[in-house]
């Protein structure tokens, strides 16, 4: 993500965060950024400088206690569990049905999937965090 300082054709700043260059300009062209003070969609990027910062810390470090628990949650859930990927419906579907043998897993379900799992009754619950991707 990228953090642009904005300003419209009248000269009000405001900021707002893209994917990346070409995404802020495809949504520009289209009409789809705004001034949230004059509604002027005439936006281009303003001036700007790097964020820079004293203090190295890593992205991964928690800043706080939550983060810290919410980390050591994440910690655990993956030393204790198998990670299915995509998979994850179809796995946990299939050892619910006594197909596959019973173990820990964790991974991503689209939403009408895991809906299903619930209606059908099968013990799945979502976590607090993303799951780290191992595949591309």
């Amino acid at each position: 993500m990228i953090r642009y300082a904005l300003r419209c054709d009248n000269g009000h700043d405001f900021d707002g965060w893209f994917r990346s260059s070409e995404g802020f300009e495809t949504m520009r062209d289209a009409g789809q950024v705004a001034c949230g003070q004059c509604g002027s969609v005439r936006v281009d990027r303003g001036l700007m400088a790097p964020a820079v910062t004293e203090k190295r810390v890593p992205l991964t470090a928690p800043r706080n206690p939550a983060e810290a628990a919410l980390e050591a949650l994440r910690r655990k859930i993956e030393d204790s569990s198998d990670y299915v990927g995509l998979s994850f419906a179809e796995e946990a579907r299939a050892m619910h049905d006594g197909d596959r043998p019973a173990r820990a897993i964790h991974g991503e379900a689209r939403p009408e999937e895991a809906r299903r799992l619930i209606e059908d009754g099968v013990p799945i619950a979502p976590l607090p965090f993303l799951p780290r991707r191992r595949a591309n």
